[in-house]
């Protein structure tokens, strides 16, 4: 029996492309009683609902995490909690910096009380590269989401709710990212180039989807889970999809790496390796290490870095992930959805 079977499944900013895919992946190989959709979009959750209109599981609910009072109503009788729901265009975090505080951090902080109000089993924020050591403010919000999360378990005092992470890199073809950017430079033939040196981890869409359903089977409370994914440079991902394409260099923008990192050395101490992925444990009492027995410490010089990265993704492996997530090579607005916006 899978652990997701006859649960209450609610995704926070479940229209988002890893909405959709979640709760397609859910629907398909588990059994849930229920998946709640809860989003602030009344259109895409139409033509969500149409797409899925014969799967009597699904359910939608209008709302903001912003707004504890409609969450506390959505997460009645929820068992397990995604919270996917966040503000994450980088150019637009800087500009509108006090939308991306409340809806990152104040907004993470209305999931934790209405699960831990609501007796929610589990709860799991998706975070990402951009929070370790951030230079931008919508990594600097989803920096203080993981603290929150984590620090929920303590917070949640003789309750049942547990919380963990998941973080992860840029998303194959998410909306804002750099892919769809140089598919539009081959058609135009210029591709601009911030920096010839910059390395990215890269994910695709399906792989963080079952990387997070296998980490809400392991987590125990506490944890950020890390997945083992490959890097690639950023010129030879404009080679990849633009070959003829000129190259224009136009200097880093505010808020960018050079490079990304997803574990730091701080971090080392903390953190075991799995078959596929790495699991940084909290310093806290509450941290029950018998749930994650199959993993192991790593070296005490460990980093995970896209510069340093062992993997490393190659031009038709990069082909194949845009084709696997339903895109192909001269089609650029199939590959748009939510994620990550920094190149």
């Amino acid at each position: 029996m899978s652990h997701l079977d006859d649960k209450v499944i609610l995704i926070t900013g479940g229209t988002g492309s890893f909405g959709q895919q979640f709760t397609d992946t859910t629907l398909k190989d588990h059994n849930p009683h229920a998946v709640r959709i809860f989003s602030r979009d009344e259109l895409k959750q139409h033509e969500m609902a149409q797409r899925l209109r014969h799967d009597s599981r699904v359910r939608f609910f209008i709302g903001d995490v912003r707004d504890k009072e409609r969450l506390y109503r959505a997460m009645k009788g929820v068992h397990i909690v995604v919270h996917a729901a966040a503000l994450k265009q980088v150019p637009a975090a800087e500009y509108n910096p006090l939308e991306a505080v409340k809806t990152n951090i104040m907004g993470g902080a209305n999931v934790i009380d209405a699960a831990i109000d609501n007796g929610v089993e589990k709860v799991i924020f998706l975070s990402t590269d951009k929070a370790v050591r951030p230079v931008n403010l919508y990594g600097a919000t989803k920096l203080v989401a993981e603290k929150l999360c984590v620090q929920a378990n303590a917070y949640a005092g003789g309750q049942k709710t547990r919380f963990s992470c998941v973080r992860y890199g840029n998303v194959v073809g998410s909306r804002g990212s750099v892919i769809p950017l140089f598919l539009e430079g081959r058609r135009n033939g210029v591709i601009r180039i911030t920096d010839e040196r910059m390395s990215r981890f890269w994910i695709t869409l399906e792989q963080g989807v079952r990387f997070v359903v296998d980490c809400i089977a392991r987590m125990a409370g506490g944890e950020i889970f890390v997945p083992k994914i490959p890097s690639m440079r950023l010129v030879d991902t404009a080679r990849t999809l633009a070959p003829n394409a000129r190259w224009e260099i136009i200097g880093m923008r505010p808020g960018e790496k050079v490079h990304e990192e997803l574990i730091t050395a701080d971090e080392t101490p903390r953190v075991k390796e799995f078959a596929t992925g790495y699991i940084i444990e909290p310093q806290h009492s509450f941290w029950d290490p018998m749930r994650n027995g199959d993993a192991t410490p790593v070296p005490s010089d460990f980093e995970y870095r896209s510069d340093t990265n062992t993997a490393w993704m190659s031009p038709a492996e990069l082909k194949a992930c845009i084709a696997d997530s339903g895109g192909h090579l001269d089609d650029v607005s199939v590959l748009t959805g939510d994620g990550d916006a920094e190149p």
